[in-house]
């Protein structure tokens, strides 16, 4: 059984799959709340903390992209974005844009909590990463308890996946990673998904690591391998 604390927000405009899946996420464990229009997402926020948001992309006047857009400018919270439309580009533009997973309907609701489960024990770790030894010592710190990375004192602004992606490339600084060791990292239920999925997130996490240190270069493309985090001057 879930921390009963464990909030889902659901925003879906079809109410009775909404409350389908509400019911599934209640089975297991979860407290969660539905909303079926757009506009009403950022004034609930501005009242609740959620630990997790499904969110539809093709809603009543706000669309989830606006939303998650704007979920992204002040919180970290998983985002699951669900949506009939299936080509990669929009998969990927979901990616792009800060959510944490991607689901086609129709889709199992079965899934769906597996899917929140899996992320949800991903962004909940048990222990807190110690700050990396070496010469970088004073450039990266890493807090697995509250999900943090700060370079230079300054803590990133990383979604869930990216905080995974990059805590374990700092852990194994220099190693060289395939796309498909770093998918692995990130989901652990075994979906097929293509590698432009993982270059969406290093791309991410490049630029937010190229503001926070324009003198440095830190994550390195290995052409026809994949990418290793290697610290050196621009």
């Amino acid at each position: 059984m879930m921390d009963s604390t464990q909030q889902v927000l659901v925003v879906e405009d079809e109410e009775k799959l909404a409350q389908v899946l509400k019911e599934y996420l209640q089975q297991a464990g979860y407290e969660a709340h539905c909303l079926y229009h757009g506009d009403k997402v950022m004034p609930w926020l501005e009242s609740s903390s959620p630990d997790m948001i499904i969110l539809d992309l093709m809603l009543p006047g706000t669309d989830g992209v606006t939303l998650c857009r704007q979920i992204r400018e002040n919180s970290n919270v998983p985002i699951i974005m669900a949506t009939a439309k299936v080509e990669e580009a929009d998969r990927l533009r979901g990616l792009d844009i800060g959510a944490d997973d991607y689901v086609c309907k129709p889709y199992s609701h079965r899934e769906m909590v597996a899917r929140v489960k899996a992320i949800l024990r991903r962004t909940t770790p048990d222990t807190a990463v110690q700050e990396k030894k070496g010469d970088n010592s004073t450039l990266f710190t890493v807090d697995a308890d509250k999900m943090t990375v700060c370079v230079r004192q300054k803590e990133l602004d990383l979604t869930p996946v990216e905080f995974r992606l990059l805590s374990h490339m700092l852990q194994r600084q220099g190693i060289v990673f395939s796309r498909n060791d770093l998918l692995d990292i990130i989901y652990d239920d075994y979906r097929m998904v293509s590698d432009r999925t993982i270059d969406t997130h290093i791309k991410n996490v490049r630029k937010k690591l190229q503001n926070a240190l324009p003198d440095l270069d830190v994550i390195h493309s290995i052409y026809g391998v994949g990418y290793k985090l290697e610290v050196k001057t621009a």
